[in-house]
C-alpha cells in the first residue's frame, strides 16, 4: 500500500467519524418520536379508574387516577367513569287497588371503583341502558302494587325508602351503588284525580260544618249560663226584700228630696196640687 492509499483510508476514516454523531441523533430522534407515538402511557382524570387490556383481554388491575405507563401495542386502557350519575326515569304500574299509577323517579349512583373492570366485563360503558332504566322500571311496580292510591301519596316517604332499599339489593351484584333515590311526582287518572278532590272537599266540609256546630253549642251553653246567672240574682234579689227594706228605701228617697229643696213652698193650690211627700212622715217620726 503506497502512501496515497494510506492517505484515502485515513480521510475515510475522519469522514465517518464526523458523519457518525449526526446518524446517531437522527436514529434517537426517530426512536423517540415512534416512542411518542406509540403513547406508552397513560393519564387517568379524577372520578376515572382506567381498565387494563391485554390484547383486548380485561386484566385484575385496574388503574387509579394519575400517570401510568402501558405496554404499546399489547396493553389498552380504557376508562370508566366512577363519580355519582343521576337518572331519571318514568315507569306506569297500578297499585293495590287497580288504580293506574304513572310516577317519575330519580336515582343517584355510581360505580364501585375497584370493581369498574369487572362492570366494564360484564355490562360495558352502557350499562345504564342495559341495567339501571329496567331495574327501575321493575322495582317501580313491584313496590306499588303492595300500596293503595291513597297510601302512595300519604305514605309517600315510606315507599321512597322501600324502593330505594329494593334498588339497592338489585343493583350490588352488578357492582353498582345506589347514593339516593327520591319520588319526584305520582299521576293518577283523571277520574282517580277528581275522585280525590271531591272527597277532600267533602272533609272540608265537614269539618267546617262541625265547627260551626261545636260554636253554636258553646253560644247556647253560654247564653243558658247567663240567663240561669241572672234568674239566680233576681231571686237572690227577691228573697232579700221586706217591709223594713221598703221603708228604709222610702226614707232615702225623702232625704234626698229634702236635700234638693230651696225652702220655697209650691203656690199650686186647688185639688190637683201635689203634696210634698214625704215631710210629715219625716216629721211624725
Amino acid at each position: 500500500m503506497d502512501e496515497r492509499d494510506i492517505y484515502m483510508a485515513k480521510d475515510a476514516m475522519q469522514s465517518a467519524m464526523k458523519k457518525g454523531p449526526v446518524r446517531l441523533v437522527l436514529i434517537i430522534g426517530v426512536i423517540l418520536l415512534f416512542f411518542m407515538f406509540l403513547r406508552p402511557w397513560v393519564q387517568i382524570g379524577a372520578g376515572e379508574r382506567g381498565v387494563v387490556l391485554n390484547f383486548g383481554a380485561v386484566q385484575p388491575t385496574v388503574f387509579g387516577e394519575g400517570l401510568h405507563f402501558r405496554m404499546p401495542i399489547m396493553q389498552e386502557i380504557v376508562r370508566v367513569d366512577v363519580k355519582v350519575q343521576k337518572a331519571e326515569t318514568d315507569a306506569a304500574s297500578a297499585s293495590a287497588d287497580l288504580q293506574d299509577v304513572t310516577s317519575s323517579v330519580a336515582l343517584n349512583y355510581h360505580v364501585i371503583p375497584d370493581k369498574a373492570n369487572i362492570v366494564y366485563q360484564t355490562l360495558g360503558v352502557h350499562f345504564k341502558e342495559r341495567i339501571i332504566d329496567p331495574a327501575i322500571q321493575e322495582v317501580m311496580k313491584a313496590v306499588s302494587a303492595r300500596y293503595s292510591a291513597e297510601e302512595l301519596i300519604t305514605k309517600r316517604p315510606a315507599v321512597s325508602a322501600e324502593m330505594q332499599e329494593t334498588l339497592t339489593k338489585r343493583l350490588l351484584p352488578h357492582n353498582i351503588a345506589v347514593d339516593a333515590f327520591s319520588i319526584v311526582s305520582f299521576s293518577f287518572s283523571k277520574v282517580f284525580t277528581e275522585a280525590i278532590e271531591a272527597k277532600q272537599t267533602a272533609e272540608q266540609l265537614a269539618l267546617k260544618a262541625k265547627r260551626d256546630l261545636d260554636r253554636i253549642k258553646i253560644e247556647a251553653e253560654q247564653t243558658i249560663t247567663a240567663a240561669q246567672a241572672e234568674a239566680e240574682s233576681l231571686r237572690l234579689q227577691k228573697a232579700n226584700i221586706s217591709g223594713d227594706l221598703i221603708e228604709l228605701r222610702k226614707i232615702e228617697a225623702n232625704l234626698k228630696a229634702i236635700e234638693k229643696w230651696n225652702g220655697i213652698l209650691p203656690q199650686v193650690t186647688g185639688s190637683g196640687a201635689m203634696p210634698f211627700v214625704g215631710v210629715g212622715d219625716i216629721q211624725k217620726k
